[in-house]
């Protein structure tokens, strides 16, 4: 039901439809329902950073109720994980015209 409901309602990239150039966040909204019908290899081949955006925004929440020792730590490495794993994949679309 969920799956039809985001199916049914994804947003257009602007960057894509204007210019067809790929912005970095292309690929996430089909990787998130890819994930959600259990397609694991589908969901990391269409965005690789959605699984670690996952655990940081988890481990934000976590942090923000609970106050973990080294959160604040843990949040930054998985911020720096994601921002690197979008840069990389950004890159490679582009080298390879995706």
């Amino acid at each position: 039901m969920l799956v039809d409901f985001l199916k049914k309602h994804t947003f257009t990239c602007p960057s894509k439809k204007h210019f067809n150039i790929e912005c970095m966040g292309c690929g996430f909204q089909r990787s998130l329902i890819a994930l959600l019908e259990g397609k694991l290899v589908e969901s990391l081949t269409l965005y690789p950073a959605l699984i670690p955006m996952i655990s940081l925004w988890i481990t934000v929440i976590l942090h923000l109720k609970f106050k973990f020792k080294h959160g604040a730590f843990i949040i930054k490495v998985l911020f720096i994980l994601c921002a690197i794993i979008i840069l990389i994949h950004f890159i490679y679309k582009q080298l390879n015209n995706h």
